[in-house]
């Protein structure tokens, strides 16, 4: 059983590899020397020491920077050897020094959010919309924290000395409205930008080519990409990593092995499967712009397999009505999916706030998936009801700001 900490690993890689080979082996690079193929499985919740100093001297370590400990586990709250790997992996991909996982997306932004507030910085920037549940982590307070909310334009203007972190999230859930994400960190000045990717992933968009120093990840999603994994991660430097390992030590928020396990698995493939649903994505995009049922189709500049429609009928009738597609939150698997955002992942926003970011009541966001396309569109087609004569929906991509803001 491997026990060993993936940094060393870092060292095997000698040149710059792509982004396909390092989703392929990132995180796997001692296999071979190790006489294995496939990355063990390490359950272990504790491990068996009989130098008691060095296990105290070892502790002692993490409790002043959160650095990893030197040498075997010592307790599944401060770290597992598979759990690391898939950060290593996810780190490598987004081009940040480290990566911390957590049992949830949501747990990691709170650890973000519970290392700035031990600081004394507590106020946060963020700009709408988020993915619902942060944005009600925000707006309730439930941390300690205080939101100012505004446009990314206004981020300057609403810095203040006590303000810890800005938010954003681009492609944004579930209007897919984008962000200028070097702009926003230019605005930031030394105030940390954290950026929500997990609509993206690492084989669209990183972050932190364009100044972003926290990237967080609903790792549910795309990077595990099956439908069976809860997770999240945030990719940065390593000394704020020290500092989220710490609250996850403190606070229990881990990720467990087998999920660590899965999300390596589903790294391996991420590329080929962003490209191939991105692709029947826009073709989808091409049929739903077209059609006198839709009013309005939303579609990010970089691409992706998320897509999100306005519908001149009952939203509630489309979902009912699905066959093929499955009708339910989250996004991300192998699987296409829709929901209704004013009804699940948004419903818990305030409805003017929700309405004022431009989720509409009208809004579906579907979550494409690797079925073949002309199934998709037949199983939507039948779903969006009788068509009416004559007109067309509306095309609004992020060339058209206005568009996408109503």
């Amino acid at each position: 059983m491997d026990t060993t900490s993936t940094r060393a690993h870092d060292d095997i890689r000698t040149a710059p590899r792509a982004l396909a080979t390092e989703a392929v082996h990132a995180g796997r690079d001692d296999l071979a020397r190790q006489g294995l193929h496939a990355p063990p499985i390490d359950l272990s919740t504790t491990y068996p020491s009989y130098d008691s100093r060095g296990e105290a001297a070892r502790i002692d370590a993490f409790a002043t920077t959160g650095a990893e400990p030197d040498g075997p586990p010592v307790y599944g709250r401060l770290g597992n050897p598979t759990v690391a790997r898939f950060e290593t992996a996810l780190a490598r991909l987004e081009g940040t020094e480290a990566a911390v996982a957590f049992a949830s997306g949501m747990a990691a932004l709170s650890a973000v959010l519970l290392v700035r507030g031990s600081m004394g910085l507590r106020h946060v920037v963020a700009v709408r919309p988020l993915y619902g549940c942060s944005d009600h982590l925000l707006t309730a307070g439930l941390l300690g924290s205080e939101v100012t909310w505004t446009d990314p334009a206004g981020v300057a203007d609403a810095l203040r000395p006590d303000t810890g972190l800005v938010l954003v999230e681009s492609p944004a859930n579930p209007t897919l409205a984008e962000v200028d994400l070097r702009a926003v960190a230019h605005a930031c000045g030394s105030v940390p930008l954290l950026v929500d990717n997990t609509f993206a992933t690492p084989v669209l968009q990183r972050p932190a080519e364009h100044g972003a120093r926290l990237i967080l990840h609903s790792a549910t999603k795309y990077l595990g990409g099956h439908g069976d994994v809860l997770a999240g991660v945030v990719a940065c430097d390593e000394e704020f990593a020290g500092r989220l390992r710490q609250v996850r030590f403190a606070t229990g928020g881990v990720l467990h092995p087998l999920a660590g396990y899965l999300l390596l698995r589903g790294l391996s493939t991420l590329p080929v499967r962003v490209r191939a649903a991105s692709a029947t994505a826009a073709e989808l995009v091409r049929r739903l712009a077209a059609d006198p049922r839709v009013a309005r189709v939303h579609y990010p500049r970089i691409g992706g397999a998320m897509v999100a429609f306005e519908v001149y009928g009952d939203p509630h009738e489309v979902i009912g009505a699905v066959r093929l597609i499955t009708p339910a939150v989250s996004l991300g698997s192998v699987d296409t999916l829709i929901q209704h955002p004013a009804s699940i992942s948004h419903r818990i926003v305030d409805a003017d706030d929700r309405r004022g970011s431009g989720v509409s009541d009208q809004l579906l966001r579907m979550s494409v998936g690797l079925e073949d396309v002309e199934d998709l569109w037949s199983d939507l087609d039948a779903a969006l009801g009788p068509r009416p004569e004559g007109g067309a929906g509306k095309y609004a991509s992020n060339h058209d700001a206005t568009a996408l803001a109503h």
